[in-house]
């Protein structure tokens, strides 16, 4: 009696014998080992051992579902579309039996085009291919253009931020606080005008304060000095940070009021304001009886807090209203006009003295129509203290530069320093010493309609003396220079 043996699930599983391939069996020459074994065709498939159709069938490996790239070779395969397949299907890398599953086929190698371009068959091709774009791209002139200098090459070679050591002098990190706190002045005040906005019981102050800023004259009669606060200790750690010194070569008499004109402008004037603006130089001892009031833009007054702390140190409007009413408060008040403005800032790189002041008559022409003396002020170091981003003249930083200054008044040099607990990344200003030469007083003669030829020789006796200041003291306090002083315009 015959034991008929239960086939098992894998059994189950599998199609007919009759629809399976079977890959031939060759012989020791390599030959078919039957005739029906020859009437076979190959196929690339599983392989099935060889059994009598009543001997039971051993377990098999399930068939594993194809992959999406396998699926998609094989498509490609029909259409005849695929590099290195044939048109009739058959691809010169068949997929391998190994174990009873199907090998995933490798992808294929980049090749090298007539044109030196990289080709690939899968499509991580097209990733290239958008990469090499960009690459394209960021060489067209309107990015060279940028010219990033400094930030592209510390790019190329790796961001590397070099932090300050753990253990500073108190002194030292009294000297960075007083600066942060100065820098940090302007959005300080926003946000406390903000928060006192939030809170509708301070509107009844709060509004006719706002009202107040529109009419209130102070910023053009010569602000609400205190000099408490110019004299406060907090400027004499700001002074030190860089520091920041006075050179006197002449008495100024306090019997005569006096303009000061500041060079050059830097990225912010921190040293006009640590030696006008407050007493951290000691301006009081070097020069008794002289008032001196740091001018500056006049939209500096409509922001809320912010303009009561700079009247208390003396800081007032640049309009021609507040210099002529400053001017005529009588004998010992002065003025400091840095002359060069926001466009000399586009110019302040470090090693350079790039001063525009061939153009610039309106300080020349106010001191002479007040009879105030013109006193030249070079303040070598003060390019120093800030890197700036390459901006020649006529780039696309430039020009955006230019329409900016037009439309608003003033410019935004891009600009970097270092941080507070690190020395190469930041807005904070760099150590660098800042040394204000205060040159010899001009002498001039009131006159309310000053001719044009009078204005230009009064000029370039300034001029002269400017020049003469960075002849003798260039080479003690500018010797990192890159180049002469030059006047652009």
């Amino acid at each position: 009696m015959a034991v008929q043996v239960p086939p098992s699930p894998a059994t189950l599983a599998m199609p007919p014998p009759s629809t399976i391939p079977v890959r031939p069996s060759p012989n020791s020459n390599g030959a078919p080992s039957s005739a029906a074994d020859a009437q076979t065709p190959t196929a690339t498939s599983l392989p099935l051992a060889e059994s009598d159709p009543e001997t039971p069938r051993a377990p098999m490996a399930p068939l594993l579902p194809a992959d999406k790239g396998t699926l998609r070779r094989r498509r490609s395969a029909r259409l005849g579309t695929r590099d290195g397949i044939d048109g009739d299907g058959a691809s010169g890398d068949d997929e391998k039996v190994l174990s009873g599953r199907i090998e995933r086929p490798r992808r294929g190698k980049r090749s090298k085009s007539k044109d030196g371009k990289a080709e690939s068959g899968h499509r991580g091709s097209g990733l290239s291919e958008a990469r090499r774009k960009v690459r394209e791209k960021m060489k067209s002139p309107l990015i060279s253009g940028l010219k990033l200098d400094g930030i592209r090459e510390q790019i190329s070679k790796g961001v590397e931020v070099k932090f300050a050591p753990l253990h500073i002098p108190p002194h030292r990190r009294l000297q960075t606080a007083a600066v942060a706190l100065w820098a940090l002045l302007l959005p300080i005040s926003l946000c406390a005008f903000l928060i006192c906005m939030s809170f509708p019981p301070l509107w009844v102050m709060l509004i006719p304060y706002i009202i107040w800023i529109q009419f209130d004259p102070a910023p053009d009669r010569g602000g609400r000095v205190r000099q408490w606060a110019r004299k406060s200790f907090v400027w004499k750690y700001f002074a030190q940070y860089y520091p920041c010194s006075i050179v006197k070569e002449a008495d100024l008499p306090s019997d005569r009021p006096y303009l000061f004109g500041y060079h050059p402008h830097g990225i912010i004037g921190m040293g006009a304001f640590a030696t006008f603006a407050t007493d951290g130089t000691n301006f009081s001892e070097y020069f008794p009886g002289i008032k001196p009031h740091l001018l500056t833009l006049e939209s500096n007054f409509k922001i809320p807090f912010y303009r009561d702390i700079l009247m208390m140190h003396g800081v007032c409007s640049v309009s021609k209203r507040s210099c002529a009413n400053i001017l005529s408060h009588g004998p010992g008040h002065a003025i400091t006009i840095v002359v060069g403005g926001a466009a000399e800032s586009l110019s302040a790189h470090p090693g350079t003295a790039d001063l525009t002041l061939r153009k610039r008559f309106g300080f020349i022409k106010m001191a002479i129509k007040e009879g105030a003396d013109l006193v030249p002020v070079f303040s070598f170091g003060e390019n120093d203290i800030y890197d700036q981003l390459a901006n020649d003249k006529g780039s696309m930083v430039w020009r955006l530069q230019k329409r900016f200054q037009k439309m608003f008044g003033f410019t935004l040099p891009l600009f970097y320093g270092r941080g507070i607990f690190n020395y190469n990344y930041g807005l904070m200003p760099f150590r660098h010493p800042i040394v204000s030469v205060v040159g010899k007083p001009i002498h001039v003669e009131k006159n309310p309609n000053p001719p044009a030829e009078l204005i230009q020789e009064v000029q370039q006796l300034y001029i002269d003396e400017l020049m003469r200041i960075w002849h003798r003291y260039k080479d003690l306090y500018a010797r990192n220079r890159t180049k002469e002083l030059t006047l652009v315009e």
